[in-house]
């Protein structure tokens, strides 16, 4: 069993949540996605475990998609070319097949490779959160922050991956500002 996800941000959708692996402590970069373990951790965290192996074919397909992924939201409504291509080389291996089934219809995913998987999933997240309204894709406000989350407050004005993090450290930072004058 995987042990706990050590994150600060989690249960983002997936295509952020993929993002999310890296992230920092201070002045340390930490990433999740170093060895099969965090793998491990990260699909249990997403929900994938029962559906995905964690296993080195997978990691690199994973590791793959959120470097794309990094890429594309850089600028959520208007990617690079780069940035489109190295994205739609993660989705080239999958596909989503309509089928009616005893209990009506529903869609399949099924991708060249059982180690695609999640990559896949991942990647073809993050279109559908294109198509939901890109402007809600944000990155922390907070400058040390490299976080990423998809923004549903009512007035679209979230600005921290974390209030009791980020968002409190700036609120600290202003007000230390504010007194020393």
């Amino acid at each position: 069993m995987p042990s706990a996800d050590p994150r600060p941000l989690i249960g983002e959708p997936l295509s952020l949540d993929l993002l999310n692996t890296r992230w920092r402590e201070g002045a340390a970069e930490r990433d999740l996605l170093t060895g099969t373990g965090g793998l491990a951790v990260w699909l249990e965290s997403a929900g994938l475990a029962a559906r995905c192996t964690a296993d080195e074919e997978t990691l690199a397909a994973v590791r793959q998609a959120r470097e794309a992924l990094a890429a594309a939201v850089t600028d959520p409504a208007e990617p690079s070319g780069e940035a489109r291509a190295a994205l739609n080389d993660v989705l080239a291996h999958g596909r989503v097949r309509r089928v009616l089934s005893p209990g009506g219809p529903r869609d399949e995913v099924e991708t060249d490779r059982p180690a695609r998987l999640a990559a896949w999933l991942a990647a073809d997240d993050y279109l559908r959160l294109l198509r939901t309204d890109p402007t809600r894709i944000r990155a922390c406000a907070h400058p040390d922050c490299v976080l990423h989350f998809f923004d549903t407050s009512q007035n679209r004005r979230r600005r921290w991956c974390s209030m009791a993090a980020c968002g409190n450290r700036a609120k600290a930072t202003r007000h230390y500002a504010r007194t020393r004058k």
